[in-house]
């Protein structure tokens, strides 16, 4: 699959996880749930949690708004994020953004994000960076700070710095 361009990256799968969301929706009883918010454009969401008695995410779900590039990118972050340990989150987390900020190349590295790794080609498009982030910072940023901390939800908002590379302040 060529992803060479920004303009590959509104395919078929991207959109319908924007017009058919399977994880946009309020989960009951979460374990963690995280507020997230990119000023730049007004992206705003919540993701929840809920961890399983072996330690692993065994549902996660967002609500919130924002362009596509954000809505699509939480979609794909949620459906990744079952079944794997927090760690194994953080990990994802941590590589998609060296992804999208064009520091991580290495198609076999990236084919560990599954689908999401289409997002490949918002690291050419420096205004779309904190979009696709949102999601992904918010999940990190809820995993290092509220899994020390079973059994509580953990309520907190992620506010996406500005990046000194894509112009936006």
């Amino acid at each position: 699959m060529d992803r060479s361009t920004p303009a590959s990256l509104y395919n078929a799968q991207f959109m319908d996880h924007v017009a058919h969301p399977d994880y946009k929706y309020q989960m009951d009883d979460p374990t963690f749930t995280h507020h997230g918010v990119n000023p730049s454009c007004g992206d705003e969401l919540t993701f929840s949690v809920r961890i399983g008695d072996d330690g692993r995410i065994e549902e996660a779900a967002y609500q919130g708004h924002g362009c596509a590039v954000s809505q699509a990118s939480a979609d794909m972050m949620s459906d990744l994020m079952v079944d794997k340990t927090p760690q194994e989150a953080i990990e994802l987390c941590q590589l998609f953004g060296r992804m999208v900020r064009g520091e991580e190349t290495d198609d076999s590295k990236l084919a560990s994000l599954d689908e999401a790794a289409s997002l490949k080609d918002v690291s050419h498009m420096p205004a779309r960076v904190k979009c696709a982030e949102l999601a992904w910072r918010t999940l990190e940023e809820m995993l290092q700070n509220g899994s020390d901390k079973p059994g509580s939800t953990a309520t907190a908002s992620c506010v996406m710095p500005p990046h000194s590379h894509d112009g936006q302040e």
